[in-house]
């Protein structure tokens, strides 16, 4: 009994060899891109809104140039969402003192 591994066997280097690994079928063309028609309900507010309408830049990209949008938006996103935790809300209903802290 051997532990030896045997040595996979090379392909061949070079651009005709790397183009056949990564594409069998040499009149393989990729897909033009095509919007995904994806419907976008408004919320209401313009800044949000106007970060989800950049979702449709998207569409008219090659697959790598997705992650630029995406980081874009969720960027915004994020930004619009803490804006929101930094402004002061509405005052909340008033205490009613509890019946401990009135004693002598």
């Amino acid at each position: 009994m051997s532990d030896a591994v045997p040595e996979p066997v090379s392909e061949p280097e070079g651009p005709e060899g790397a183009e056949s690994a990564a594409h069998p079928d040499p009149g393989y063309e990729p897909a033009a891109p095509a919007p995904l028609d994806v419907p976008r309900t408004p919320t209401g507010n313009a800044e949000v809104d106007a970060r989800l309408a950049r979702l449709a830049d998207a569409d008219h990209l090659a697959t790598d140039g997705h992650v630029e949008v995406y980081e874009d938006v969720h960027r915004g996103l994020r930004d619009a969402l803490t804006a929101l935790d930094a402004r002061p809300g509405p005052p909340g209903p008033p205490s009613t003192p509890s019946p401990y802290e009135h004693r002598s």
